[in-house]
């Protein structure tokens, strides 16, 4: 078997293991990328981006339809498959982006399975045959797989999970998705949009678990007058197939209901991916779930390996993976190395985490459906709620939901980092009309200094 050595090897391709390695190639260190499937990982080839475009793709027949009575009408028939097509094509052209960019920066990208054998040696299986790689340091970005439970095995056809939902080839008459988070939420709009029945069954007692109620509330307000069904303190038991149909059957308040599907997703969640990486050949540790813990500086327990993204647990964010695959090639090289509708977005902490947290908060709540622009734009629902420390008036979290959230929550991102007062962002001057007025108003609310919405009592005063 033969030997090709590197200064450092990066186990998985993803967003955290190709921004590992171009950054790694800028910084002068002799790195390679070894991928088993496709550049760009979860993120790219069946998570963010796809089901980003197929939600653009779904808002703008929704959109249409929506504003039949104010005097824009007309028939729109749905391709499915050219749909399809054009998402297939911007994946293409994105790994393909991927490749230039890891070799313009002299980092090499190999295709195979990579498995440690020892310390600090690995070997490669995959189109070029078998051989073994020697390296100095390691970075694991392998990244996590879909949860698959009981009753519920992936076929692909029937059954799947977001590889199989973000490329249906035809609209399905009846879809039923198991899992109100994340996924569950945005792909149900998506096809809620283009005409399917769309039930979402949850097993917690709310959609979107662990999100803010009031960014909730308008999530489930938009899923209903779309004819969405969300069944929540629910448990998907499993798959009665009859020739030609099928139907899922749920208990939800000690009662078993079937509810017919000709498509099921499944989107409950993840797990490391661990399992047959030889970890313990190089003493590196997992914690009880299986992912990997590491410090501020992505180090795992063994000094010179490094994990970076989903395999080291949630918050399992794509831009989390990349900043950290940042912050590991930077720490090796000696540097110092620190989608729904509405969309919904947060930042810092929750109302009820500060609380825990022994703060006496202020909340400012404002309603996109008060700014100019968003009605001009006829995307009113939504919410902007800012929560303030009361003593000090430094802003704890942000949280958002509304057209653009995901865009705006950045001045959020920002106002934290830099422990600005609510009196900072409501004293800045934003454009009118903008959707960003929002966070303007709604810091100015938590002090009660709101122009545009009647000022409620300061919770807690």
């Amino acid at each position: 078997m033969t030997t090709r050595s590197f200064e450092v090897a990066v186990i998985g391709g993803g967003p955290g293991g190709y921004v590992a390695g171009i950054r790694l190639g800028q910084l002068g260190k002799k790195a390679v990328v070894i991928e088993r499937e496709h550049l760009g990982g979860v993120c790219l080839n069946w998570g963010c981006i796809p089901s980003k475009a197929l939600i653009h793709a779904a808002n703008v027949v929704s959109e249409v339809h929506e504003f039949e009575d104010k005097g824009i009408t007309g028939k729109l028939a749905v391709d499915a498959k050219k749909v399809q097509a054009w998402k297939d094509g911007i994946i293409k052209k994105q790994r393909g982006g991927i490749k230039t960019l890891l070799s313009a920066n002299k980092c090499e990208h190999v295709a195979g399975d990579a498995k440690l054998t020892g310390p600090k040696t690995l070997t490669v299986s995959g189109p070029e045959g078998t051989f073994e790689v020697a390296f100095e340091s390691l970075i694991l970005a392998t990244g996590a797989s879909v949860i698959q439970i009981p009753g519920f095995e992936y076929d692909g056809e029937l059954v799947g999970y977001a590889k199989h939902g973000v490329s249906y080839e035809s609209i399905p008459r009846n879809l039923v998705i198991i899992g109100g988070g994340v996924i569950g939420s945005e792909l149900g709009l998506v096809y809620a949009k283009l005409g399917a029945k769309v039930t979402i069954v949850e097993m917690l007692d709310q959609l979107l678990p662990g999100t803010d109620m009031d960014l909730v509330r308008p999530v489930l307000k938009r899923m209903k007058k779309l004819g969405i069904e969300v069944i929540t303190g629910a448990k998907a038991t499993g798959v009665d197939r009859k020739a030609g149909d099928a139907s899922v059957m749920v208990e939800v308040g000690g009662a078993i209901r079937a509810i017919a599907a000709d498509k099921v997703l499944v989107a409950v969640g993840f797990k490391s991916n661990t399992k047959g990486l030889g970890l313990e050949t190089a003493g590196v540790k997992t914690d009880a779930r299986g992912w990997i813990p590491v410090d501020e500086q992505c180090r795992t327990n063994v000094p010179y390996v490094y994990a970076i993204g989903d395999v080291t647990g949630p918050p399992l964010l794509a831009h989390r993976a990349s900043k950290m695959g940042e912050v590991a090639a930077e720490v090796i090289a000696g540097e110092r190395g620190v989608f729904t509708d509405p969309e919904v977005a947060q930042a810092g902490l929750t109302e009820a985490q500060a609380k825990e947290q022994g703060y006496e908060v202020s909340v400012g709540l404002f309603p996109m459906a008060a700014l100019g622009r968003a009605a001009a734009m006829n995307q009113t629902d939504g919410v902007v709620k800012v929560v303030v420390d009361k003593a000090t008036d430094v802003i704890l979290g942000v949280g958002m939901s509304g057209f653009g959230a995901c865009d705006l929550i950045a001045e959020a991102c920002l106002a934290l980092e830099m422990g600005a007062l609510s009196e900072d962002v409501g004293l800045t001057v934003h454009a009118h009309p903008t959707l960003s007025e929002g966070l303007m108003e709604a810091a100015n609310a938590a002090r009660g200094h709101a122009v545009h919405i009647v000022n409620r009592p300061r919770r807690g005063a």
